[in-house]
């Protein structure tokens, strides 16, 4: 699949603020991998396509919310690769945003269902009465949270070549955390949730990691700004400062906030001098 740049670049982010704390911050630049389907949302696609393919499927039936970057994602996947889509959304139907309108420019099926009904999404009654309106499909869990979403983001760490104290990661589903977390050697995982409440991800990474490397592993659950999806203008603030001093620009869901508890804790002495971090932009820009 030559459509992607891969693997993605590493940069190292300049400036007084970083000097004067003694710290070494790198990028590692997963939003330039596609301008339509970058970050985690190609990682954690690419097995699941292949499994896919391999068994003779034409059609992928995955899940997400109005404003899913997954959604948009596989979409953006489906029209590149020839390949039926169908997203099973939550909320009401003839709603439509950007998100939803461009997956469906990108041949996206769209199926509303009732929030009640979302909930049952992985139970096998639910799922048949999928397969008798669409007949077989390739179903891919949302937001590619599986074991073969895992393989794929494992290979985040295999693309990189420098050694790091510490890797910082945003988290919705925390599958890009878990194929992080394997491939750790002596650095520390510090995961910053999306969500409020966000101590379930280490619960979803047990599925995946074992105890040796999930020792590894710090959450930093004071970051979410509310919940998912949720801002407030200091946040936005900072989205704009670090485009301004940086030239990188990070989406309102995840990687802000990553970014900006990650510079906090750096405000805090929480790093020694000479720490090098390596920060992952998992892309999403799509829904700023």
């Amino acid at each position: 699949m030559n459509f992607f740049n891969l693997p993605s670049s590493v940069q190292q982010l300049k400036s007084k603020f970083l000097d004067d704390h003694g710290v070494e911050l790198w990028l590692k630049r997963d939003d330039l991998i596609h301008t339509e389907i970058s970050g985690n949302k190609w990682r954690k696609l690419k097995y699941n396509i292949q499994e896919a393919t391999n068994r003779g499927h034409h059609k992928l039936l995955t899940f997400g919310g109005a404003y899913s970057n997954h959604i948009a994602a596989t979409a953006a996947v489906g029209k590149l690769l020839g390949i039926q889509t169908i997203g099973v959304i939550r909320g009401d139907e003839g709603f439509e945003n950007k998100t939803l309108s461009e997956a469906k420019l990108n041949g996206m099926h769209m199926h509303f269902v009732s929030r009640a009904d979302y909930k049952l999404k992985t139970t096998e009654s639910f799922q048949h009465k999928l397969e008798e309106h669409f007949g077989e499909f390739y179903l891919i869990p949302e937001g590619g949270a599986s074991e073969l979403g895992v393989q794929g983001c494992e290979e985040i760490l295999q693309e990189v070549n420098l050694q790091f104290d510490a890797i910082a990661v945003s988290a919705g589903t925390g599958t890009t955390a878990s194929g992080i977390c394997r491939q750790l050697k002596n650095e520390k995982l510090i995961v910053f949730p999306a969500l409020k409440g966000g101590s379930f991800i280490l619960e979803e990474m047990e599925q995946y990691c074992d105890s040796t490397q999930l020792a590894k592993v710090q959450l930093q659950l004071e970051y979410h700004f509310g919940g998912y999806g949720k801002t407030k203008p200091e946040q936005l603030a900072f989205m704009s400062q670090f485009f301004k001093e940086y030239k990188v620009e990070l989406d309102k869901i995840y990687t802000s906030k990553m970014m900006f508890g990650l510079f906090d804790l750096i405000q805090k002495s929480a790093f020694k001098r000479g720490d090098k971090i390596l920060a992952i932009h998992t892309g999403g820009l799509q829904g700023n």
